[in-house]
């Protein structure tokens, strides 16, 4: 079998030089549209399991509490949902993995409280404060330490925090 010698033609070196570098620019342009694709899938994953994680213990919470508080106070309202927000994310340059995982971990500590009635919350609010402010939260290496900025009490509950690095 003959190979011709386009080798060493000057033209056909510029061809095969070009037909390389436009291989290498394609395939840099696929990984980094492959990368921003699979970023924001792995993000919208990361979502919706802490939304189904959320809603499945929220409703294993309201379906044990429900037949006793159903007897016993019909007219009574009571904690659905926990809704945890972190102040100054932007401050700290936390990105959305962090950001997710920082108020899943703050969400565990409070999820107790799904179920309970409102009234009598009320009255032990500073503990859950304690709760949260008491508590080291570790994501990617760091130590956090949250603040509770403001704490709305209803049906659909609130917890603004402010987080603190510790080195």
């Amino acid at each position: 079998m003959h190979f011709f010698p386009f080798h060493k033609n000057k033209q056909w070196q510029r061809f095969f030089a070009g037909l390389l570098i436009g291989a290498i620019i394609s395939y840099t342009i696929f990984i980094y549209m492959f990368g921003q694709l699979l970023e924001k899938r792995i993000e919208e994953n990361l979502e919706l399991r802490t939304e189904n994680q959320e809603l499945h213990l929220t409703k294993r919470t309201l379906t044990d509490n429900l037949s006793d508080l159903n007897q016993k106070y019909q007219a009574e309202l009571f904690i659905q949902s926990i809704a945890i927000i972190i102040a100054n994310a932007e401050e700290l340059k936390l990105d959305r993995f962090s950001v997710l995982e920082l108020e899943e971990l703050i969400h565990d500590e409070v999820s107790d409280i799904v179920g309970s009635e409102i009234k009598t919350f009320q009255n032990h609010y500073p503990l859950l404060i304690r709760t949260v402010e008491n508590k080291t939260f570790n994501v990617n290496h760091f130590s956090y330490h949250a603040e509770v900025r403001h704490l709305f009490i209803n049906e659909q509950s609130e917890i603004h925090v402010e987080l603190t690095v510790d080195r």
